[in-house]
């Protein structure tokens, strides 16, 4: 759409801390996606992925649920995002 203006959100931007995060504590994509379908979230390591790679924008109540998951704050996932 011509003349609107867009922002680069950090809802994209988080998947690199998620990867960064997740690969510190040894996890694969695979554990990830375990831990938070334990905690409701129904994802598949495919999305995990693309979350990851900044194909897939992330919702504030998976923000919550990948931090739990990671075992991290909330905080942690926008740490020194550019």
């Amino acid at each position: 759409v011509t003349g609107v203006q867009t922002c680069a959100l950090p809802i994209y931007k988080v998947g690199a801390k998620v990867r960064e995060i997740r690969m510190s504590k040894g996890l694969t994509q695979e554990q990830l996606s375990a831990r938070c379908n334990i905690d409701s979230w129904v994802v598949s390591r495919c999305t995990i992925a693309k979350i990851e790679a900044g194909h897939r924008r992330v919702i504030d109540v998976e923000i919550s649920i990948l931090a739990k998951a990671l075992k991290v704050k909330e905080q942690a996932l926008f740490d020194n995002l550019n």
